[in-house]
C-alpha cells in the first residue's frame, strides 16, 4: 500500500499513472480471472482493514456502510477482517442491499461478515466519537452519469448513509473513492452533491489503480489523503488517461557553475493596461508575472507595459533587475513571450504581431478572451503550430469556456477532457487552472497536478503562474514540461507556506527560487 502524496519521494519519474474506469474494470476482471474466485475482494478487504486500523488505531467503534454491488462487498469483508484483527473493537455495518440480491463475491463476504460476528445497525450510530472512524463502500467507482440505474433502486438508503457519513464526528475512509463522485471527473452526480464541507478529515484507499477524478474537481476535497493499493496486479498494460504530477524538479537539473544570463533565456511580459482617465491602471498584474519569471531564474527580464506613456511614476521599476521596454520598441521573435496579464483591450492590436513573432509563447488573462471572441486570431494561434512557434494557454474556466465556445459548468464537469480539447484545437500546451490543474498537448497523455490549495484561491496568483511558465521554458525545458513544472512549483510554495506569515501573489512570486 502507498501514501499518494503531493511531494512523493516514491513517485515514478513520469508521474504516478491514472486510469479510466473502463480501464480499471478491465483490469478487474483480467486479474479475477486468473485468480481463485474471491481473492480480490479478499485482498481489497485485507487492505481496507489494515488501512483503518492505521487511521484509527485507538477506535472503539469502526461503522462500514456498504452499498448494493461489489463495493459494498469490500466492506462487508474488511468488517470480516477488522472482527478478526481488532477484537476489542465494535465492529458495525450498515447495508443498502438484501443479502440474497447481492452479486456473488459480496453475498460471498456478507455472510464472512455476519460469521464472524459482525454487529448489523440500520444506520449511522450516534454514539461516535471522533477517535472512531466511518467506512464508505456505498458506491465506488461504478457510478457513473451514464449508469446510475443500480443505485437509483436504493436512493432513499443510499442518501440517508451518504448524509451520515458526510456529517459523521470522526475520520472518514472510503472505499475506490468518495461515494457520489464519478471517477473519471471528479464532479458529483447531482444527486449525491453534499452542500457542506466533510465534516472530518478523509481517506481514501484507490484499489487496483488510481482514477483522475480522485485528483481533480471536487475529488480533492471529498477524497482527501489518498492511498493506493494494487490488490498484486499489474496494470503496465493499460494506457493511462492521464498521469499525476507530485516531484520537484530533479536536483541534478541544478545549473552549471559554467553558465551566464544568456544560458537561461529572456523573459518578456506584455500586458498591464493604464486606464487614466478612469483612474485604474492594471499594470499590477503585469508586474507579478515578471516577478515571477524573475525569482523563477530567467537570465533577463523585459517588462512592456501597455500604459507605458501615460503611467507616469507605475512606469519607474520598483525591481531594478526588471527592464522597462515600450511595446512598439519591443522585438518578439527571440524570447518567451507571456502575453496578457492586466492586458485589458489595450493587448488587441499587439496579438497579431505577437501571434506571428514569438517562438515561444504564453498565453494569459485578456489575451485569451480577446482571441476566443476573434476567428481570425484563433486560427492564427493554430497556426503557429505548423511554424514550429509553440504556445501555452493558461485559462481559468471561464477562460476556457469562452475559448471552446461552451459553459464554465461544461468545463468543470469534465476538467481532462476540456483540457484536451483546448489542446487540440489549439494545437498547443493547454494548462487549465483550478483544483487538480490539468496540463494536456495534442497527442500527449495529459497531466494532473497534485500540488496547491486554496491559498492560491486570490487575485494575482494566475499571473504568478503565468510568469513562472515562461521563466522554466525560458531555461530550456520545453512547452508541456515547463507547465508541468510550473503548475507543481506554484501550488507546492503555497502548500509549504508559514501558518504565520501572511499570504499574497507577490510573495508567492518572491518564493519561488528558494
Amino acid at each position: 500500500m502507498q501514501r499518494i502524496a503531493s511531494h512523493n519521494l516514491h513517485a515514478p519519474s513520469s508521474g504516478w499513472p491514472l486510469f479510466s474506469t473502463a480501464s480499471t474494470r478491465q483490469l478487474e476482471q483480467e486479474c479475477a480471472s486468473q485468480l481463485p474466485p474471491h481473492t480480490l475482494m479478499q485482498r481489497a478487504g485485507l487492505a481496507t482493514a489494515k488501512l483503518a486500523m492505521a487511521i484509527a488505531p485507538h477506535a472503539r467503534r469502526i461503522w462500514i456502510a456498504c452499498g448494493p454491488g461489489n463495493n459494498g462487498g469490500d466492506g462487508f469483508e474488511a468488517a470480516a477482517q477488522l472482527r478478526a484483527l481488532m477484537p476489542h473493537t465494535q465492529i458495525l455495518v450498515s447495508e443498502v442491499r438484501e443479502a440474497g440480491h447481492l452479486p456473488a463475491d459480496a453475498h460471498t463476504s456478507w455472510q464472512r461478515a455476519r460469521a464472524a460476528g459482525v454487529q448489523w445497525v440500520d444506520q449511522c450510530p450516534a454514539n461516535l466519537q471522533a477517535e472512531d472512524l466511518c467506512v464508505d463502500a456505498l458506491l465506488g467507482i461504478g457510478l457513473q452519469a451514464q449508469n446510475t440505474s443500480k443505485p437509483r433502486k436504493y436512493i432513499g438508503k443510499l442518501l440517508l448513509l451518504l448524509k451520515q457519513i458526510h456529517q459523521s464526528p470522526c475520520p472518514v475512509l472510503c472505499v475506490d473513492i468518495a461515494s457520489g463522485l464519478d471517477a473519471d471527473t471528479g464532479q458529483y452526480l447531482r444527486e449525491f452533491a453534499p452542500d457542506t464541507p466533510p465534516a472530518s478529515s478523509r481517506h481514501t484507499l484507490s484499489l487496483l489503480t488510481l482514477q483522475p477524478g480522485l485528483f481533480t474537481a471536487q475529488g480533492r476535497d471529498a477524497c482527501g489523503q489518498i492511498w493506493l493499493d494494487d490488490l498484486g496486479c499489474d496494470a503496465k498494460q493499460l494506457q493511462p488517461a492521464a498521469r499525476l504530477s507530485c516531484q520537484s524538479p530533479n536536483p541534478s537539473s541544478a545549473r552549471p557553475h559554467a553558465s551566464h544570463k544568456g544560458s537561461f533565456g529572456d523573459v518578456v511580459v506584455l500586458g498591464g493596461e493604464g486606464l487614466a482617465q478612469r483612474g485604474l491602471s492594471m499594470t499590477g498584474a503585469a508586474w507579478l508575472a515578471a516577478l515571477a519569471a524573475l525569482h523563477a531564474g530567467a537570465g533577463r527580464v523585459m517588462l512592456a507595459l501597455l500604459d507605458a506613456e501615460q503611467s507616469g511614476a507605475q512606469a519607474i521599476s520598483p525591481w531594478p533587475e526588471i527592464m522597462l521596454r515600450k511595446p512598439q520598441a519591443q522585438d518578439w521573435s527571440n524570447a518567451t513571450v507571456v502575453c496578457g496579464c492586466g492586458g485589458g483591450q489595450a493587448i488587441a492590436p499587439w496579438l497579431d504581431q505577437v501571434l506571428q513573432q514569438a517562438p515561444r509563447l504564453v498565453l494569459d488573462a485578456d489575451a485569451l478572451n480577446i482571441i476566443a471572441s476573434s476567428p481570425e486570431l484563433a486560427q492564427m494561434l493554430t497556426a503557429r503550430a505548423a511554424r514550429q512557434q509553440a504556445t501555452v494557454l493558461t485559462p481559468h474556466p471561464l477562460e476556457a469556456a469562452r475559448l471552446l465556445q461552451t459553459s464554465t459548468a461544461e468545463v468543470q464537469a469534465n476538467r481532462l477532457q476540456a483540457a484536451s480539447a483546448l489542446a487540440q484545437r489549439f494545437q498547443c500546451t493547454a494548462l487549465l487552472k483550478g483544483s487538480g490543474t490539468i496540463v494536456a498537448s495534442p497527442n500527449s497523455t495529459p497531466w494532473i497536478n497534485a500540488s496547491g490549495n486554496a491559498l492560491l484561491a486570490r487575485g494575482g496568483t494566475g499571473d504568478v503562474l503565468a510568469g513562472l511558465t515562461g521563466a522554466l521554458w525560458a531555461a530550456g525545458l520545453n512547452a508541456e514540461q515547463a507547465a508541468v513544472q510550473a503548475a507543481f512549483r506554484h501550488g507546492q510554495v503555497a502548500d509549504e507556506w508559514p501558518t504565520h506569515q501572511p499570504f499574497s501573489a507577490s510573495a508567492l512570486a518572491m518564493h519561488l527560487g528558494r
